[in-house]
């Protein structure tokens, strides 16, 4: 599971498979997504939306998709950082609200990480790395999701997410952290089909292609937590997830082994539910 250095052009053949929509579904799917927002704000009779910026191409896009639903007004943009964070990434997500003319606010949550963490684990936090590298970056989710509720409840918004597609079918999210939103404007997108959408609304080009990072934990890019380059979980999760291609021909199809293709088959299995309500007992029971 040898990570590959290169980054999807825009203007470039993506290989092994190439999601990308056609300009007149870039289109549709740009209105369908606006649309959709628009619908979800209605709905819940709302004055507007909530996200958390990151610097990333996925929450980039998604608050571009937001302005250009709702206008900038009705936007409300939160940059939350820990140590963890570098410096550069949460520099970008205030670019972005700054160039889309967004009110945002930056909240350091190190200091309620701190009043947490002083909390005796006991037993349970024995492997310090595991600790430090797993339970610590969901409760940094966690913290983030409650900023970014509090501030919705208070101004009567919604909180969008920003998962894509892979993330949300392979559980590379935190249950009740970035989880826990009132929709998703992305999450029929791959990645691919994300930085074509940020690259149409205007969004930077030096963050449509920026290599993703999770900002949890000390990978140096979310391809390296999981083990494969997102091109290639694109092309598995297309094939073998969300179509019924069998693991050795997808394996050849996107120019990978059959144990990356069931490794990626495996998480999604693992993380079924966090894409499902929690069980309750039935009649059937």
């Amino acid at each position: 599971m040898e990570l590959s250095q290169r980054q999807p052009q825009l203007d470039a053949e993506i290989t092994p498979l190439d999601l990308r929509f056609s300009s007149d579904e870039l289109t549709a799917e740009r209105e369908r997504i606006t649309s959709f927002i628009q619908a979800q704000v209605d709905r819940h009779d709302a004055d507007g939306v909530v996200l958390g910026l990151s610097g990333g191409v996925d929450s980039t896009a998604v608050a571009h998709l937001a302005v250009e639903a709702l206008g900038r007004e009705a936007v409300h943009g939160l940059v939350l950082p820990r140590d963890v964070n570098s410096d550069a990434n949460m520099s970008d997500a205030e670019r972005v609200a700054v160039d889309l003319g967004i009110r945002y606010d930056v909240v350091d949550i190190d200091p309620i990480m701190d009043e947490l963490l002083a909390i005796d684990a006991g037993e349970s936090a024995s492997d310090e790395d595991d600790w430090a590298n797993r339970f610590v970056g969901n409760t940094s989710a966690r913290v983030r999701m409650t900023v970014n509720y509090l501030v919705a409840n208070k101004e009567n918004k919604l909180v969008l997410g920003t998962g894509n597609r892979v993330e949300l079918s392979l559980g590379y999210v935190t249950k009740y952290g970035d989880g826990g939103v009132d929709c998703n404007p992305i999450g029929n997108c791959y990645k691919q089909q994300v930085r074509q959408l940020a690259a149409d609304l205007g969004a930077d080009e030096e963050l449509v292609q920026k290599t993703p990072t999770g900002g949890m934990v000390d990978y140096e890019t979310d391809e390296e937590e999981i083990g494969v380059e997102y091109d290639t979980i694109d092309a598995i999760v297309a094939l073998t997830v969300d179509g019924n291609v069998a693991t050795a021909a997808a394996a050849e199809i996107a120019d990978t082994t059959p144990e990356v293709v069931e490794h990626i088959q495996e998480l999604h299995r693992d993380n079924e539910h966090k894409r499902t309500a929690p069980p309750m007992p039935t009649d059937a029971n």
